[in-house]
């Protein structure tokens, strides 16, 4: 190893370890940076992204550090001639209620003071409200569009069941190419002087200044940054430090939609109400038997997502469905759970009708995949000083890490270098768990963002 001496060493090269690397090279001239992984960058967590980004949150703390992270990444798409590919069709969020005053008052939450101005409400022909193309990342309004009757929203939207009562439209949300972000970051660091070390990682010495272990010899660094991803709290302990997170293995499929199921144009779309699955009593009476597949027999959670995937001219469809609730251990082989494919059809199908049609015959080259969520209790992300001096994370990012990678970024790079950070930044470290009103705040909310 040439150089083995360094300002900063980060731990990770996922999307956030390079964002962090990124920011510190390039908006605050921190040039002896190295991103230190046993892996090749982007492939593990990063790897499995949905690369979605939205700002609708049910805390206005998170909901200005996704419009944060949404402002950097339009700046890059504006300075990259969009080349990570910035879509804006927007969150469709749907229910069967017909006055869902409990969603109505959680987006109101969410947006703050705000939101009189943000939210917008159509009935009827609804004149005002108009459709979203994927090229309006620059011009698309604001806010959310709160879509009322099943008549207005299957005319919009008639790849939706017709029971849909009441669909929300958040505007500022679409998808971008997480591996061509995280790429851009990479090659803008390295041009900085940053450097990318493919070793693993076996302990760390505190002193006057780190020594990381690893399999390749020791690296020294002065300051140092825990942006291990699912490997966030191995890295703590490495330091003497516990940090509340657990880990949560989710799972996606993506296939060829040969039948046109979904129109292209449909946004990302997501069923927020719980379901009873459909099964025969054959396959009842067969998921029974095991206590594991059991549960699938008892009601099931909301927040089943659709999206088209590859543009306009694409062909593949995404399913996914944060259902599972279970730690797992990422050291380990992944917990594919052989029932997902059909279970989150069965689920879509009921949002999307069209979609049955694929039950029992997804097509050849469906892609099954998942990745781990590593969350915090209150699934607030943990960015800033650890209690060791010198080192800092940025991780706990279940589920948003690609949509948030640049905030997060900038306000670990801000901590590190001792810059002006975003007011709202304190929440998202450590020292929230000692502001009890904060924590039985979030504590008490119904939904934590979690999709």
């Amino acid at each position: 190893m040439a150089d083995t001496s360094f300002d900063t060493v980060i731990i990770g090269a996922g999307i956030v370890g390079l964002s962090v690397g990124y920011s510190l090279a390039c908006r605050h001239g921190v040039s002896r940076i190295a991103i230190i992984d046993q892996g090749d960058p982007m492939a593990m967590t990063s790897a499995q992204s949905g690369e979605n980004y939205r700002n609708w949150w049910p805390h206005p703390v998170m909901t200005r550090f996704t419009d944060h992270a949404i402002d950097l990444l339009e700046e890059i798409a504006r300075e990259t001639g969009n080349r990570i590919n910035m879509s804006r069709r927007g969150y469709l969020l749907a229910t069967r209620a017909a006055t869902p005053e409990a969603l109505i008052a959680e987006l109101h939450r969410g947006y703050g003071e705000a939101g009189e101005g943000r939210i917008r409400f159509h009935t009827g022909a609804a004149a005002s409200y108009r459709p979203q193309t994927a090229r309006d990342w620059e011009s698309a309004p604001d806010g959310v569009d709160v879509l009322s009757g099943p008549a207005l929203i299957t005319s919009l939207f008639p790849a939706l069941a017709p029971d849909v009562a009441t669909a929300l439209h958040i505007r500022r949300a679409g998808d971008i190419s997480g591996q061509q972000l995280g790429q851009f970051m990479l090659e803008r660091l390295r041009a900085a002087g940053g450097r990318l070390i493919r070793a693993r990682l076996t302990g760390i010495a505190t002193g006057p200044r780190f020594t990381l272990h690893t399999d390749a010899g020791p690296i020294h660094a002065d300051r140092l940054v825990n942006a291990a991803g699912p490997f966030l709290g191995e890295v703590a302990a490495m330091l003497g430090e516990t940090l509340p997170v657990q880990r949560v293995f989710q799972q996606k499929i993506s296939f060829e939609d040969r039948d046109a199921a979904l129109q292209r144009t449909l946004p990302f779309t997501i069923d927020l109400d719980g379901q009873y699955l459909d099964w025969t009593d054959e396959e009842r009476a067969l998921l029974a038997t095991d206590p594991a597949s059991a549960a699938l027999l008892r009601p099931m959670p909301g927040g089943i997502h659709r999206r088209p995937e590859g543009g306009d001219g694409g062909t593949y469809v995404k399913l996914g469905w944060a259902y599972n609730e279970q730690p797992g251990d990422p050291a380990g082989p992944p917990p594919i759970d052989p029932h997902f494919p059909d279970v989150v059809l069965r689920a879509a199908a009921r949002l999307t009708p069209a979609l049955a049609r694929y039950i029992g015959r997804l097509p050849r080259g469906a892609r099954y995949y998942g990745g781990y969520y590593t969350m915090t209790p209150e699934n607030w992300p943990l960015i800033g000083p650890m209690r060791t001096q010198g080192a800092y994370m940025a991780g706990a990012l279940s589920g948003y890490g690609t949509m948030s990678a640049t905030a997060t970024g900038a306000i670990c790079a801000g901590w590190v270098s001792g810059s002006a950070i975003p007011d709202y930044a304190e929440s998202f470290t450590l020292a929230r768990y000692d502001d009890a009103a904060l924590m039985a705040e979030l504590r008490s909310s119904a939904s934590k963002g979690v999709l």
